[in-house]
């Protein structure tokens, strides 16, 4: 069995997780937390998850604590700032680690990928092993369409959530310029007032926030007389846990290193 930690179990990801990895085969959950001063601190943590059965398991305050039971793994779905803290920490205990919060800065990442040089880390902007094909398709159709056919990228979240562009439209715009041999400088985010027309580089990104969308990413490939359009719709987060929980079992057998989903589904490297 894999032991596993999961953290921020009270929020949105860490719940489903929690719901998931409790029946997931070869898999037992040995810690949970939540931040510090939550009401959660100390409760059952299938309780606090708000699932309908407790798990014979508290809720503690730091990673540190939760990883004391013997942790394998950890699964952090929490914030950008909060999963480099708990990288350094899982470093420091030659803990693997599965991260699948958003919003990191460049030097966020490179701290990530630091720490990654002592334990292996899968960082993914989304688990969900749908939309990591559709990212792959989407490289192909770029390289097969080539220069005759202008790249957008629209994204489309609920209103809860703080960064933006997600981190999924994010990738997808590197890997298409990946693909086209463009560089991120040739990625445009949004669009405001009387900016002259689109030059044919460009690769737009856009993002739409309201109600509880799970999250929606279509890339627009738009041609002199035909149009295509590649989407993925997530509309339930246990795609995105099913496909960490997948990451967890695979990294926690790897040797040290930065990974990507596309490593743990065996993809062909997408730039």
């Amino acid at each position: 069995m894999l032991r596993t930690v999961i953290t921020g179990i009270t929020g949105r990801m860490g719940s489903t997780l929690l719901r998931l990895a409790r029946g997931a085969p070869g898999l037992s959950v040995v810690g949970a937390t939540a931040r510090p001063g939550s009401a959660a601190v100390g409760q059952d943590a299938g309780l606090a998850a708000r699932l309908s059965d407790p798990l014979g398991l508290a809720v503690v305050d730091t990673l540190g604590r939760a990883i004391e039971a013997g942790a394998q793994v950890v699964i952090d779905f929490t914030s950008a700032e909060a999963s480099v803290e708990h990288a350094r920490l899982c470093a420091a205990r030659g803990v693997p680690m599965v991260i699948g919060s958003t919003g990191f800065t460049p030097e966020s990442r490179a701290e990530v990928a630091a720490v990654a040089r002592a334990i292996p880390v899968v960082l993914a902007p989304n688990t969900s092993v749908g939309v990591n094909v559709v990212i792959q398709v989407a490289a192909e159709l770029a390289r097969v369409l080539g220069e005759g056919f202008d790249v957008e990228v629209l994204e489309a979240h609920h209103r809860m959530k703080k960064d933006a562009p997600s981190g999924t439209a994010l990738r997808l715009a590197e890997v298409l310029a990946g693909a086209l041999g463009r560089t991120r400088e040739e990625l445009v985010f949004s669009r405001q007032g009387d900016v002259g027309a689109r030059t044919q580089k460009e690769i737009g990104v856009q993002a739409l926030r309201g109600g509880d969308v799970v999250g929606e990413h279509t890339v627009f490939f738009f041609g002199e007389g035909e149009r295509i359009e590649l989407t993925h719709r997530a509309t339930s987060r246990d795609q995105f846990a099913k496909g960490a929980l997948r990451a967890a079992n695979w990294v926690a057998a790897q040797r040290p290193g930065l990974y990507d989903m596309a490593d743990v589904l065996g993809l062909k490297r997408t730039g």
